[in-house]
């Protein structure tokens, strides 16, 4: 199959969609697969189904590229001996401890929850629940100050409660990074920390998302399929770019609430749409 002018721009609309919604606590699963209800690829169900994950990987490359210097573990001080940085080191044993919880209840239970919970329905509850959360630990944390200021005093116990926020994550319209955000915010850790902490986060568990789902599609792409691959993973790096300089900027000054009114809202537009529209 040949991919047509329409199908391109189909493309590029998902990843701007990506690009946005990972790193903005707005669920981007749950806004991929609503625009898919309405704008939808004409591709195979499994090919969808995979290219929804595969497509965050030019998310995640934006965050490697935006934070190089701090995630990769060596320096070198002349051309033949590196050493170890051993913060940095640490930060990523931390983030392999936090990703042990996601990674066993994904194995265990992601099947069933595509098969289950990938409803309108479904997306429109979580993310009014989550709406609703992030508006009141916000108002919470404006009585009290963060005991945990940056992302390296992020101690295996906090990195691993983190982890356990992240679980929740596995039910589309959730959010990968606002349920992670939302506990870290819970036991003590900063915004900015915790922003932070999501990004480097995210890396192993997409890494680990996308191979699963190759492996379960198999590698025999079409070069129609490895050229929609293509081009969505480029935009949704490029915007990715802009995204994490903004939130990053945002969030030293401002706190989550907006986001949360923002989930409140568009869940209700979902159920809306779906009960009386369609």
């Amino acid at each position: 199959m040949e991919l047509d002018f329409i199908e391109i721009l189909k493309v590029i609309f998902l990843g701007i969609v990506e690009g946005i919604t990972e790193w903005l606590p707005i669920s981007s699963t749950g806004h991929m697969l609503l625009v898919d209800e309405f704008i939808s690829l004409n591709m195979s169900d499994a090919f969808k189904e995979m290219f929804f994950v595969v497509i965050q990987l030019g998310a995640i490359l934006a965050v490697v590229v935006m934070f190089w210097k701090k995630m990769f573990p060596f320096q070198f001080r002349d051309k033949t001996q590196p050493t170890v940085k051993k913060d940095t080191l640490s930060l990523w044993l931390k983030v392999i401890f936090a990703c042990i919880p996601g990674a066993v209840v994904t194995l265990l239970f992601d099947n069933y929850i595509e098969a289950h919970l990938h409803t309108p329905f479904v997306i429109a509850a979580a993310l009014i629940v989550y709406g609703i959360a992030f508006i009141l630990v916000e108002a919470w944390n404006k009585r009290r100050k963060p005991r945990i200021q940056k992302v390296e005093d992020i101690n295996y116990w906090a990195a691993l409660a983190i982890g356990m926020f992240q679980v929740l994550s596995i039910i589309p319209g959730t959010s990968r990074s606002g349920a992670t955000i939302v506990g870290a915010l819970l036991i003590g850790v900063s915004r900015v920390a915790a922003a932070e902490f999501t990004f480097f986060l995210a890396v192993p568990v997409m890494f680990g998302l996308s191979a699963i789902k190759i492996i379960g599609f198999g590698f025999s792409f079409t070069g129609t399929e490895l050229l929609v691959l293509g081009i969505g993973m480029a935009v949704a790096f490029i915007v990715s770019i802009l995204v994490i300089k903004f939130l990053m900027g945002f969030i030293k000054k401002h706190d989550f609430q907006i986001f949360g009114w923002y989930r409140i809202a568009l869940g209700i537009a979902v159920i809306l749409v779906f009960s009386f529209v369609r």
